[in-house]
């Protein structure tokens, strides 16, 4: 990006800077819809996409900025916040195996490898967006085995019905059971991407459609009920709100709801897991599961799920009859 070939642009009502990379024209929302602000802004933008950006503070910064406005802006500087005292001074081709292996090991001692993977998988977003060809070399440690932890059908609604005193949650918990979507995904679902005429859900936002665990996926008569009367009362963009703002975590109100359903060790991911066993325990294919969660390769989908099915090693247990 050089400096001269940056400009403003009015898109959907707002500021944004436009400017071509490659052939392909790019832009990035400014936020705001005065344009005075927007030229304010857009000079702050250009220096921090086109100085330089010798360190992975540097970097970050710059790729927080970026960022700033998506529902995704909070995790990641969350993530650099425990980065940063490890990787702040570095420059990219100073990280390899072994600054990785020596981070997961600091923090090994207060996060779950799970944590990790997600900080790390942070770090290396920043420095590809930074440089598709970054030198950097992002180890990740193993993942964790997965939990075998799923909900009976009477345990979930259980868990529903518990939820009823916070309506955002017990939403949540419907539309992440019926869609069988990762907790992100479904928090950042808005309005636009619920198509009651169809019938569907579209979990992918536009630039993300296809992406691992954002697949669309058609309504439950449940869901279709749950979405209506909640479209009916909505005052923001987003299917789960509070106050009229988007929620960025339900963990305090999901435990909550869990304890007066006497359930324990569920988090909010157990209702993609307990989705995916209902369709396996009901004979579904392995392959249109896979959709159903977003899989890219169906693989992943039968080394987790085949053996919930009613049809499981059966044509091999009978030759032992």
């Amino acid at each position: 990006m050089r400096r001269e070939d940056v400009r403003l642009k009015l898109y959907r009502g707002k500021w944004c800077a436009v400017w071509r990379d490659g052939g392909e024209t790019k832009r990035a929302s400014l936020r705001t819809e005065d344009r005075a602000v927007a030229e304010r802004n857009l000079v702050a933008f250009v220096a921090a996409n086109t100085g330089p950006r010798e360190t992975v503070s540097e970097i970050m910064a710059a790729y927080l900025q970026d960022r700033e406005g998506r529902p995704s802006h909070s995790r990641s500087s969350d993530a650099w916040k425990r980065l940063g005292t490890h990787f702040g001074h570095l420059r990219p081709a100073d990280i390899g195996r072994q600054t990785c292996r020596e981070y997961v090991a600091m923090r090994g001692r207060r996060a779950k490898p799970g944590t990790i993977i997600k900080e790390l998988a942070t770090l290396r977003a920043a420095l590809r967006w930074h440089d598709p060809h970054t030198p950097a070399i992002i180890e990740m440690p193993r993942h964790p085995p997965p939990r075998d932890r799923y909900l009976t059908r009477e345990e979930y609604r259980a868990l529903r019905d518990a939820a009823a005193p916070t309506p955002h949650c017990q939403l949540f918990i419907i539309v992440a059971y019926s869609t069988a979507g990762r907790a992100g995904a479904v928090l950042e679902l808005t309005w636009d991407r619920v198509d009651f005429a169809r019938g569907h859900v579209r979990l992918a936002t536009e630039d993300e459609h296809g992406n691992k665990g954002r697949a669309t996926v058609p309504m439950t008569s449940t869901l279709r009920a749950a979405l209506i009367v909640a479209k009916a009362g909505s005052i923001s963009d987003y299917v789960i709100e509070y106050a009229g703002r988007q929620v960025a975590s339900v963990r305090k109100a999901f435990q909550a709801a869990c304890v007066r359903a006497s359930l324990a060790d569920v988090s909010p991911h157990v209702l993609r897991h307990t989705a995916a066993v209902h369709l396996a325990e009901a004979g579904t294919p392995m392959s249109e599961i896979s959709q159903y969660l977003g899989h890219r390769d169906s693989r992943t989908t039968e080394r987790t799920y085949a053996r919930y099915s009613p049809d499981y090693l059966r044509r091999a247990a009978s030759a032992l009859e």
